[in-house]
């Protein structure tokens, strides 16, 4: 299983990983897994060709998360101003991650978003 120490370090690979079977598949928007990328701590769990480790965005007022990275996605929620939103993956204007270590999983402009230094 992947691991994050407390020191705030990248997450880390315990043991070996092998496909033991069917690839599990997950409903949209509730982890961050997608069929070409997902989280770092879900290797081991789901099989996906890349596996990215979250770097963390604080939300601008107004911020909305959506189901497609368009402007024209479905809104799943408002994000809080200055809500954490760790980023996966980004493609042109739109950031697709997870509203904090368990919300739900979407697409927010990066207009929206201001990166968290370290």
């Amino acid at each position: 299983m992947a691991t994050q120490d407390t020191q705030n370090r990248p997450y880390a690979i315990d043991g070996m990983l092998a496909m033991t079977g069917p690839s599990v598949s997950v409903e949209p928007g509730h982890l961050p897994v997608r069929g070409d990328l997902a989280h770092i701590r879900l290797a081991g769990r789901y099989f996906v060709p890349h596996y990215a480790v979250p770097m963390p965005h604080s939300a601008r007022a107004g911020a909305v998360l959506r189901a497609a990275g368009h402007a024209d996605g479905e809104t799943i929620c408002t994000l809080d101003e200055g809500a954490t939103f760790e980023v996966l993956d980004i493609a042109g204007a739109w950031a697709w991650g997870q509203l904090g270590a368990d919300g739900p999983v979407g697409y927010v402009a990066l207009g929206e978003l201001e990166v968290i230094s370290a």
